[in-house]
């Protein structure tokens, strides 16, 4: 069965580019413009994995991570931050908050895939 991943970004077109890269690989691929989203989303869904930008309207990609993990659906779920942020000290942020891994935008296809079968053990 394939794994179902979450991409949740306010961009519609970096949505589309991650479940275009993705989804040629055979994962399963929902969509999320921000948070809040995100959240309603895994209310009622079960995912392995959500890729998530970290600035967005309504709620962040931090807040995101703190809100899914208190899901007890979510609690060992890997996050993915993919965003333009690079300092270390949102990158730290991110781990306090429980982000399992951190990709800079722009990236390449492959380094998605790469990140994505490791993160899930399919690599």
């Amino acid at each position: 069965m394939a794994k179902t991943i979450l991409t949740v970004d306010d961009s519609k077109s970096m949505r589309q580019l991650v479940c275009y890269t993705l989804q040629e690989e055979g994962y399963e691929l929902l969509e999320a413009a921000d948070g809040q989203d995100a959240l309603e989303l895994l209310a009622n869904r079960t995912v392995d994995l959500i890729l998530t930008d970290l600035n967005m309207p309504l709620l962040d990609g931090i807040d995101l991570i703190r809100s899914a993990r208190a899901l007890p659906s979510c609690r060992f779920v890997p996050i993915v931050m993919l965003t333009t942020e690079s300092q270390d000290a949102k990158k730290q942020e991110g781990k306090a908050a429980g982000a399992t891994g951190w990709i800079v935008k722009p990236f390449q296809p492959e380094q998605l895939t790469a990140v994505v079968k490791r993160v899930l053990g399919s690599a």
